[in-house]
């Protein structure tokens, strides 16, 4: 037997811009943002938290769109890679990657750059540990993590620039 729940209003400011959307009270804002709003950038992985692949930033923090169920956004601020160019630390962050050639396939290229951002947004100039932590519950296939690490590094010597 399949109970369905009804659907509420949720109300919340998705990369700069007022939404109003209807869902149901548990459905993961991964799936809001994949489905009902078209923004393909957070990917599903793993689906119970431990990949990354589905990271945003929830009033700058980073959180798993897969853990965060929509009553959860009422009245709070999302930003997804789409939206990550309105913040300097993103456009940092986004820039050190690119330029270090951080990702192959780039599935994971996203969580890891919000992550990033998250980081920077909270602290200016983080140690490498603070960068390997905030980094750690990500999950990349392709590169090893030589190649995120040091542009993440480099993010953090462009990021004092966003002062």
């Amino acid at each position: 037997m399949t109970i369905h729940q009804p659907c509420v209003t949720v109300r919340f400011v998705l990369n700069g811009e007022s939404v109003e959307i209807a869902a149901r009270p548990d459905e993961r804002l991964v799936d809001l943002l994949r489905d009902h709003l078209g923004l393909r950038g957070a990917k599903v992985g793993c689906g119970i938290g431990r990949c990354g692949s589905c990271t945003v930033l929830v009033d700058d923090v980073a959180m798993n769109g897969c853990l965060v169920p929509a009553y959860r956004l009422e009245g709070r601020r999302v930003t997804t890679i789409e939206g990550l160019g309105r913040l300097a630390e993103g456009r940092a962050v986004m820039s050190a990657f690119s330029e270090g050639n951080a990702f192959q396939c780039g599935y994971c290229a996203p969580g890891f750059t919000l992550a990033m951002t998250a980081l920077l947004l909270r602290e200016s100039a983080p140690a490498e540990a603070d960068i390997r932590e905030a980094l750690g519950g990500h999950i990349c296939r392709c590169t090893g993590y030589h190649s995120i690490l040091r542009a993440a590094a480099d993010a953090v010597a462009k990021c004092r620039e966003c002062d």
